[in-house]
């Protein structure tokens, strides 16, 4: 009877145990990731650079339909110039989901700021929801930006 009482207890136990949350539940407010730059060495006006960021959302309301919203901003840690960007929307209208993925930017034919010699470049990088609520800034690592 001690036996069957204990095997009663390991399954009421292993239930408990698996009622338990596998993911937590991700935030409203959006999150970044740096993931990579390339390349990492770019000559002026013939290269592009491209920036690999991994995103959390847990309402799903990044990105935007409207071409005319800007939701992704990108500074230059040279000359603190910021650039625009929009992203598409990434989960459908209406919808209030939990959405993971990554995204790429592109800076098409990145220049020289001075004269000369090549020059170190990092990028600080966030993102805004529908709502407004702003995501953490992110940091690249350095690009070399060759004549």
């Amino acid at each position: 009877m001690k036996q069957y009482w204990i095997v009663i207890l390991g399954v009421i136990l292993s239930v408990f145990a698996s009622c338990s949350k596998d993911d937590e539940e991700l935030s409203k407010v959006p999150s970044l990731t740096f993931v990579s730059v390339s390349p990492t060495t770019a000559v002026q006006y013939a290269d592009s650079v491209t920036i690999v960021l991994a995103y959390e959302d847990g309402d799903g309301d990044l990105g935007s339909n409207d071409p005319d919203i800007k939701n992704l901003y990108l500074t230059d840690s040279r000359n603190g110039v910021v650039y625009e960007f929009r992203v598409k929307q990434l989960a459908p209208t209406n919808s209030t989901i939990a959405i993971k993925g990554t995204l790429s930017v592109v800076l098409d034919r990145v220049g020289l700021i001075g004269l000369g010699a090549a020059e170190t470049a990092t990028y600080s990088i966030y993102m805004t929801d529908r709502a407004g609520n702003q995501s953490n800034v992110v940091t690249s690592s350095a690009v070399t930006i060759q004549p």
